[in-house]
């Protein structure tokens, strides 16, 4: 018997954190019976925020029903919070689709687009906090479910977060089968990879650094705020 067909999109847009992307469509990819799009306004190719060029599978207007819908983050979220196109789409595919979900500040994504208000959600440790200005709920772990929205903190929780959905969709010894396959055991070979455990002095030079950047997020995310309550 064939299996049934999973329709998975993953929002592909300009300066995306690639790994935001390609770690979770590994994960889905090896789903089986799973439909993967990398979904964009073109099938031109797209750059990550670090150069990688990635070329979309299909466009906004060519994306029918969904079962899984993820936006990933990436400081290109900053002008899709403000892109009427993209929220838009969002809008309208998501009341279909079996799950809702992000991975990073691809929930800040979801939140102006008025997706995530009521729920649960995670994001990247540096923007946790602007979750509440738009009607989420902010909640620090790696991977955070409410309802049918499932969220991931920042980019490398987008493997945790994806062997999650497949759990929710197939079970859990098909999320542990794909994992196997990944050889996805990590042992990093530093405890900083979460304020919660990096030396405080890392943390506030990171803070410092990412300052100016958080700044215009923060301002983002306050003027789709203001956009969500004029449309409440």
């Amino acid at each position: 018997m064939d299996p049934v067909t999973i329709r998975i999109g993953l929002l592909l847009f300009p300066d995306v954190t690639q790994l935001d992307l390609t770690g979770p469509a590994e994960v889905f990819g090896r789903l089986p019976g799973a439909e993967v799009a990398l979904l964009w306004k073109t099938l031109d190719p797209v750059a990550s925020d670090r150069g990688m060029r990635i070329l979309p599978t299909a466009r906004f207007e060519d994306c029918g029903r969904l079962d899984v819908l993820c936006v990933p983050g990436g400081p290109g979220q900053i002008a899709l919070m403000e892109d009427e196109e993209t929220l838009g789409f969002l809008r309208r595919v998501a009341p279909e689709c079996r799950l809702v979900t992000s991975v990073c500040t691809g929930s800040l994504v979801l939140g102006a687009a008025g997706l995530l208000t009521g729920y649960r959600a995670t994001s990247h440790w540096s923007s946790i906090d602007q979750l509440g200005l738009l009607g989420a709920q902010p909640v620090a772990e790696r991977v955070v479910r409410d309802r049918n929205r499932i969220t991931g903190a920042g980019v490398t929780s987008g493997i945790d977060f994806a062997l999650a959905v497949v759990a929710e969709l197939a079970g859990d010894e098909v999320a542990q089968t794909i994992q196997l396959q990944l050889e996805y055991d990590p042992e990093p070979p530093f405890r900083a990879g979460s304020p919660r455990s990096a030396p405080a002095a890392l943390v506030a030079a990171a803070r410092e650094t990412m300052a100016p950047f958080l700044a215009r997020r923060r301002a983002a995310t306050e003027r789709a705020a203001e956009r969500l309550r004029t449309l409440a």
